[in-house]
């Protein structure tokens, strides 16, 4: 009889433990919170996009023990099944799965993020789908994770001096619901934003005691043979994010805009990129760091280059850079998709790129001593190195590899927490030791003899 009863007894304890599973999944907030760290190397991730940024996202992911699963997924099906096809050689063991998603239509990725049954939504598109996908995360009670924000919508009569609509509103607008649902929503977690935050709240932790400002600082040496004019990032993003009012923090002034391109400086960039000419950009990092970070100023500035300018402003002037469709010879089409469609695809330009891009956060303030500090901390990425080793070009596979980090953070339970957060709401240590675990250095130089 003893040897009936023991299995039995473990048949009961284990239906108990499916049942208390299930309940604590729809019901409990607390167990919903760490999800992630307690599923550990188990996390299955829909992977919505497979451009440029999802490839690379794709493969550094499938060569981590954090994922047990990767559902590569886009609108052209065979894209996707491309990208899965790439990606397998890199799996240590994860499952890499392929399937067709519209990421325009949130009921179709909730269907998809229950038939694979993840715990995690990764969204790898552009900024006009970032609702659409947050809300489907947010039906499924899975994760989400994004590398651009919602999007913004300048003031309508003031643009170039008064906040409209912030890049992120949207998405703060319902943090309450994440908090309550016991859920995490980690927005703006790529490079810039997301490294460029986790930097500032690294100096902000262990090199400051006062910041006067934290200016991210963007620049590169790239060229591409055989084009005059080949944006290495989408298009797209790059007009919304270059021709809307630069948005700009103050203590005491809150945040307010100026014209695009606006208070050029002379950045000098590391590892031999040199000097580069910045200009004001719109970005997230102004509308996420002063949320957790105390400073007096918070700016972003993009070296971009006389050229690119002159071709944005260019495309403004003619309304190419216009989401809003317009018919020609009876077909709608939107101006800005036609401008995007003319140009190279970033992600055939890796063989013919050359040089390095830098991304950074440079702080002013006191020490922890109280004497002046200036500091550029950054990472460096060589397009030669990147095509090589994983077969993406330097801006997609740096954009990619800082969510597969924070994902992996999330599984262990190292990084936790509920609502709607950005990269500074978390301990940028593990985070920064993590990425140096990647074969990817992150670098600091100290400009506090500087002028």
């Amino acid at each position: 009889m003893q040897t009936l009863l023991i299995p039995n007894f473990l048949q009961i304890f284990h239906t108990f433990s499916i049942i208390w599973t299930i309940w604590a999944h729809y019901y409990s907030l607390e167990v919903t919170v760490f999800r992630l760290s307690t599923v550990g190397a188990c996390v299955r991730v829909l992977v919505v996009g497979a451009g440029g940024v999802g490839e690379a996202f794709a493969k550094i992911a499938a060569e981590s023990s954090a994922f047990s699963a990767l559902v590569i997924t886009d609108v052209n099906l065979v894209r996707a099944e491309h990208v899965a096809t790439l990606t397998r050689p890199f799996s240590r063991g994860a499952e890499i799965i392929s399937d067709r998603l519209d990421a325009s239509d949130t009921s179709a990725i909730v269907e998809a993020g229950r038939k694979y049954q993840v715990d995690a939504v990764m969204n790898c598109c552009d900024p006009r789908f970032v609702m659409g996908i947050f809300d489907a995360a947010y039906e499924l009670g899975a994760t989400y994770v994004d590398m651009a924000m919602s999007l913004s919508v300048p003031h309508p009569e003031d643009p170039y001096s008064k906040v409209g609509k912030m890049l992120g509103d949207d998405q703060f607008a319902k943090a309450a619901n994440w908090d309550e649902k016991g859920l995490l929503a980690l927005v703006g977690m790529g490079v810039e934003p997301g490294l460029s935050d986790v930097l500032a709240a690294y100096a902000a932790k262990n090199l400051f005691s006062e910041i006067d400002e934290v200016g991210i600082r963007d620049g590169a040496n790239l060229s591409v043979d055989g084009y005059e004019f080949a944006p290495t990032f989408s298009i797209w993003t790059t007009i919304e994010e270059c021709l809307n009012p630069p948005l700009i923090y103050e203590e005491g002034k809150g945040w307010f805009t100026t014209p695009p391109f606006s208070d050029g400086e002379i950045f000098e960039f590391p590892e031999g990129i040199g000097l580069v000419e910045c200009v004001n950009v719109e970005h997230e990092e102004v509308a996420l760091i002063p949320r957790w970070i105390k400073a007096k100023k918070v700016t972003f500035k993009y070296g971009l280059g006389d050229e690119f300018i002159d071709v944005l402003k260019t495309l403004h002037k003619l309304g190419l850079d216009s989401t809003k469709p317009v018919t020609v010879r009876g077909v709608e089409v939107s101006p800005r998709d036609v401008v995007a469609a003319t140009l190279p695809n970033p992600i055939d330009l890796g063989p013919i790129m050359k040089g390095k891009t830098c991304a950074g956060t440079f702080v002013t303030g006191l020490d922890k001593n109280g004497d002046p500090k200036k500091v550029y901390l950054y990472h460096v990425v060589d397009n030669e190195e990147t095509m090589k080793r994983w077969g993406c070009q330097a801006v997609v596979w740096q954009t990619a590899i800082f969510p597969v980090v924070a994902l992996e953070l999330i599984a262990e339970g190292i990084w936790s927490g509920k609502g709607v957060l950005g990269p500074e709401a978390f301990d940028p240590d593990p985070f920064l030791e993590k990425l140096v675990s990647h074969d990817s250095p992150w670098g600091m130089r100290d400009d506090t003899t500087k002028g």
